[in-house]
């Protein structure tokens, strides 16, 4: 029984310590075939990366297929990851190249921007220095109309919390054109908001 005890506790240390392991740390092992730091990973990210691909596609189940592809690529691929970025960077731009491509092959498709799938996201982002119970859906609604280029930057900054430079990386575009689509696209945001009726935005 204390075997069986010891046994258990070790197991326990195990788990926790491998939860604890940074990812680049579980990228390695991942590219040595470890299939227990690949589940890890995957349960780190997987949230992160399925909402990141449902914004830009507006369709559940094609985010949930390319949010498979993106952890099929990442075990795949694991040994290709050079370090000059956070994974959560990497990932997602593994996972935007899948998104845009998906896009392309669906572009003949007539797909009406309205009945499109709009996502609350639970983490803090620009709603939280609105009154969420009456503008949420607004300043959601007023998002999906900015243009794809400024919807991206408002996704990839305010709803996953990266920075100029992460962004730029992701995206492939200098630092400088970042921030410039960062500009105006909360300028246009602003004054769709305004003309929703809602007049203050968090910086």
């Amino acid at each position: 029984m204390l075997n069986v005890v010891a046994i258990n506790a070790a197991a326990r240390q195990g788990i926790i310590a491998a939860q604890a392991t940074s990812d680049e740390m579980l990228l390695e092992s991942i590219a040595d075939g470890g299939r227990t730091a690949m589940h890890i990973l995957y349960s780190r990210h997987n949230v992160r990366v399925y909402r990141f691909i449902l914004r830009m596609v507006r369709d559940a189940t094609m985010a949930e297929d390319l949010t498979s592809q993106v952890f099929l690529d990442v075990w795949r691929t694991a040994s290709q990851f050079e370090g000059r970025s956070q994974v959560s960077t990497w990932l997602l731009s593994i996972a935007r190249c899948k998104a845009l491509t998906a896009l392309r092959q669906r572009r003949h498709e007539d797909i009406d921007q309205e009945e499109r799938l709009e996502i609350a996201d639970e983490a803090d982002t620009p709603e939280a220095s609105l009154d969420r119970s009456t503008t949420s859906a607004i300043l959601r609604a007023c998002v999906a109309k900015l243009s794809p280029a400024h919807r991206e930057i408002i996704n990839l900054v305010y709803y996953h919390e990266k920075s100029v430079e992460e962004v730029g990386a992701i995206i492939g575009i200098p630092q400088s054109t970042v921030k410039t689509r960062m500009f105006y696209a909360r300028k246009q945001l602003a004054d769709l908001l305004k003309l929703a009726g809602v007049n203050s935005l968090a910086a």
